[in-house]
């Protein structure tokens, strides 16, 4: 399944996998999207997307078709019974998932949601875990749980008549949750099986980057591998089905399959690695190198004024102060713009400022991740920046942010 990190990636769960990540700015907190919200377990919310819907239909035709094979006396119920099995079995991913989500929260690494979605579930973890040992804790217990699934499944087929409704459900689940968790172990990311592999390396080497770097170019030889035999192995009747029988409709059924999975597991590869070049590049992000120079008014002040003293001490911000010198508020430089070069004698900077709140007062030494969640929990225009003192150093703008985020990512990786 699929652990999503701000930090970095979201684990998939293919049959059970999934990945996350800044398009050209800071990452936002903010997410209210993600499908039907099922319920808070562990205080972590559950979402079913709507591509679940086109999936649980799929899964009810395919398994409704074969149960007409073998419980031909259910008639038109075997669809009902199909889709049965279809919730059944995403009620297993979810159990994968949460295992994940235990053990993130165990770890103290808060989990912002899960999503149940076309191919599994998504996990999507906040932060990097701190250890190659706890990276593959959370990865394996997954997998784990998948497999502890089957064996019930197992155990209670053992207790019905197979050729039954009971029997029949059973072995589908106990099937579908083995190989789940075979998927899973697959030693590619975005699986679990390559954050495993990941944290090998990273042992081995003490450098999280490279167990990415590994796993990830991995991950990529799967989707080939995948792309390419898994029609191979169905037109061999290697997975049970004979080559004979496999007419036009399932080979480009399985075609198309092949071709969705290793998209999937090709693209969160491709994810796992740029958001790792992220994280090696944080803490290049820092408040008090990205902070432009200020100057302090006072409310009153004409613009032009304001702007002269800023260009005399070679400042590009403007804060506003109290009588005290305290500072109560910041000119926003987008309204600066807006004001027309022959009237800025006669618009005082009070009319262009912004009352300052605690979450825009930044301290000068956040650098990196710390520096994102600060603005992502305030989001702003500008922010002032303090010295431990309590004295301006300046002010922080978003748009210089975003371009020392895009620059950080452009650069290449060090491993």
């Amino acid at each position: 399944m699929k652990e999503d990190d701000e930090r970095g990636e979201s684990k998939p769960s293919q049959p059970g996998k999934g990945d996350t990540g800044p398009g050209g700015k800071p990452p936002r907190r903010e997410d209210p999207g993600g499908g039907i919200l099922m319920g808070r377990p562990f205080g972590v919310p559950v979402y079913v997307a709507p591509s679940w819907f086109l999936v649980a239909a799929l899964i009810t035709w395919i398994f409704g078709g074969q149960l007409e094979r073998v419980l031909p006396q259910l008639g038109g119920l075997r669809y009902l019974l199909a889709l049965f099995f279809a919730v059944a079995f995403y009620a297993s991913v979810l159990v994968h998932e949460l295992a994940h989500t235990v053990a993130a929260l165990r770890f103290k690494l808060p989990v912002r949601r899960i999503q149940l979605q076309f191919f599994g579930g998504v996990s999507e973890i906040e932060k990097e875990s701190e250890t190659p040992g706890r990276e593959f804790i959370l990865a394996f217990v997954g997998p784990l749980l998948s497999l502890v699934l089957s064996g019930i499944f197992y155990l209670g087929l053992l207790a019905v008549e197979p050729g039954t409704v009971p029997g029949v459900l059973l072995a589908g689940l106990m099937v579908s949750n083995l190989i789940v968790a075979a998927f899973n172990l697959l030693p590619g990311l975005p699986l679990d099986g390559g954050r495993m592999l990941r944290a090998v390396v990273w042992k081995i080497t003490g450098k999280p980057m490279s167990g990415t770097v590994a796993a990830a170019w991995v991950g990529r030889a799967l989707a080939v591998a995948v792309l390419i035999g898994l029609p191979l192995l169905t037109r061999t009747g290697a997975l049970g089905t004979s080559a004979r029988n496999a007419g036009g409709m399932e080979t480009v059924t399985d075609a198309l399959l092949a071709a969705i999975l290793a998209a999937i597991i090709w693209t969160g590869a491709g994810n796992s690695l740029r958001m790792a070049r992220l994280r090696e590049h944080l803490p290049e992000l820092q408040a008090r190198a990205l902070t432009r120079r200020a100057v302090p008014v006072e409310s009153s002040t004409p613009l032009s004024e304001a702007l002269r003293r800023a260009n005399e001490a070679g400042a590009r911000a403007l804060v506003v102060v109290d009588g005290h010198g305290d500072p109560t508020a910041l000119v926003r430089e987008s309204a600066i713009v807006g004001v027309p070069q022959h009237r800025r004698p006669w618009v005082a900077v009070s009319g262009l400022a912004q009352d300052l709140t605690e979450g825009m007062k930044v301290p000068a030494d956040l650098a990196g991740e710390a520096l994102l969640e600060r603005l992502r929990a305030s989001p702003a225009t500008e922010y002032l920046v303090l010295e431990e003192t309590g004295e301006i150093y300046g002010v922080l703008s978003t748009a210089d942010v975003e371009r020392a985020f895009v620059a950080a990512m452009a650069r290449p990786q060090g491993n």
